[in-house]
């Protein structure tokens, strides 16, 4: 195999390039089956084109494997990898394997298209406009509850952290329709503030409109605090209010599910049921 990859660039679409790391001990846990971090090595940076409504073209892979994992660990890693990558039809363009440290580092550089000035972005959110998120927010934070061994195990919920979802579809159908996108990894509530900071204004939450499955329900959590838990990898955007029924529409289409949660209001910060709050989640040290 080459150590370099040649493609195909169809005039009229713009590349878009994302780049996501796992570190042991930060973004799994020492434990968790080697082919369940290879699918979500792989998905969350899918996730991060899905939130530009771009289609997946190619990936390249570079993992530091930790001492004390050998040559059958390192299998299933890839076997997890390729899981993904079948199940999403992306293919593996080339990439590097060594020995790192005492912990595993794996890193990985998806690639998209896009057609040219459709792209979806953090910034484009316009004053008045509707706030939206996919799926069920809290079962993967509740999940790395189970993984860390705090919470009463529950195989959905621990599928919701380890092998999550990205909404590829729905990014893609939502060009056109989404004034802003980006996809929630740090926390509903955090990333919610970060999309409105991006484009100068401020958000403003209902909590009883976000949407929670029936487990995230009987967990004895308070909405907010499900709401701060990362890993979710849900689509959160906006669009103006006058698309609400083409916003449902493409979420039938997609057999995707969507909530109207809040809205796009002037100034700084967020409000969650009028009161000014300040956004809490996932940071990265």
């Amino acid at each position: 195999m080459d150590d370099a990859a040649v493609l195909d660039w169809p005039l009229g679409l713009q590349l878009v390039a994302t780049h996501d790391m796992l570190a042991e001990g930060i973004h799994f846990t020492p434990d968790c089956p080697p082919a369940d971090i290879g699918w979500k090595l792989v998905v969350v940076n899918l996730s991060d084109l899905a939130a530009t409504g771009a289609k997946p073209v190619g990936v390249l892979m570079g993992a530091g494997i930790g001492a004390g994992r050998d040559a059958g660990w390192a299998k299933e890693l890839v076997r997890g990898m390729a899981q993904a990558l079948e199940r999403y039809a992306v293919p593996l363009l080339g990439g590097d394997t060594i020995r790192s440290g005492p912990a595993s580092v794996l890193a990985l550089t998806a690639l998209g298209s896009v057609p040219a000035g459709r792209a979806l972005s953090r910034t484009g959110a316009r004053l008045g406009d509707d706030l939206w998120v996919s799926g069920t927010i809290g079962d993967a934070g509740l999940g790395l509850e189970i993984a860390l061994g705090k919470r009463t195990p529950d195989a959905a919920l621990l599928k919701r952290y380890r092998r999550p979802q990205p909404r590829l579809a729905l990014g893609i159908a939502l060009r056109g329709i989404a004034s802003a996108c980006m996809d929630v990894s740090d926390g509903l509530l955090l990333d919610a503030s970060r999309l409105a900071g991006a484009s100068g204004l401020s958000v403003a939450i209902d909590s009883s409109a976000i949407p929670l499955s029936a487990a995230a329900r009987a967990s004895g959590l308070a909405t907010a605090s499900l709401a701060a838990m990362g890993d979710d990898y849900e689509l959160l955007f906006t669009a103006s209010c006058a698309v609400r029924s083409a916003v449902l529409a493409t979420a039938v289409e997609c057999r995707t599910p969507v909530a109207r949660i809040g809205s796009v209001a002037s100034g700084m910060g967020m409000t969650i049921d009028g009161v000014e709050t300040d956004p809490t989640g996932y940071q990265h040290r």
